[in-house]
C-alpha cells in the first residue's frame, strides 16, 4: 500500500484505484448487496473511485440507465440467468463503457487504465468493450453467459 490507501498507480496512466473501490467490487462478487457497481476516474485523485451502486433489485435497464450517455466509465455487473438445464447460475461482467462522442481525452484516460484496473477485480468472467447502447444489449450478455 502507498500513500492514502492507494494501490500502486498505474505505470502508464498513472492512475490507483481506490481502497473502496475494490471494497465495493467484493461486495458485489462475495455478499450480493450490489447488482452493479460504475466506476470513474477522477483525475484530480488520479484514481478510480466508485461513482454509483445499485442494490440487488435493480434490473438491467436500470444499470444502463446509470451509465454517462457523453462520458467514459468502467463497471461490474452481476448477471444472474437460468441454463437450458435450468440451474440458476450467475456471472460477472465487466464493461469498459467508451460512447463514441465522450472526449478524445477520457477514451486515452480510460482504455490506458482499464487492464490494471480489471486486474485488481479477481473474479470477472467476462469482459465487454461498448462504444454504443447496442453492443450493451441484454441479449449479448445471454449469448456470452451460456
Amino acid at each position: 500500500m502507498s500513500f492514502r490507501g492507494l494501490s500502486r498507480p498505474n505505470a502508464t496512466s498513472g492512475m490507483g484505484v481506490a481502497d473502496q473501490s475494490k471494497t465495493t467490487y467484493l461486495e458485489l462478487q462475495r455478499k450480493k448487496t450490489h447488482r452493479y457497481v460504475v466506476f470513474k476516474i477522477d483525475e484530480s485523485k488520479k484514481e478510480v473511485v466508485v461513482e454509483k451502486t445499485g442494490n440487488p433489485a435493480e434490473s438491467y435497464d436500470d444499470f444502463l440507465a446509470s451509465l454517462p450517455e457523453n462520458d467514459c466509465r468502467y463497471a461490474v455487473y452481476d448477471f444472474d440467468f437460468v441454463t437450458s438445464e435450468n440451474c440458476q447460475k450467475s456471472k460477472i461482467f465487466f464493461f469498459a463503457w467508451s460512447p463514441s462522442t465522450s472526449r478524445i481525452r477520457a477514451k486515452v484516460l480510460y482504455s490506458t487504465s482499464k487492464d490494471q484496473f480489471r486486474k485488481e477485480l479477481q473474479g470477472i468472467h467476462y469482459e465487454i468493450q461498448a462504444t454504443d447502447p447496442t453492443e450493451v444489449d441484454l441479449e449479448v450478455l445471454r449469448e456470452r453467459a451460456n
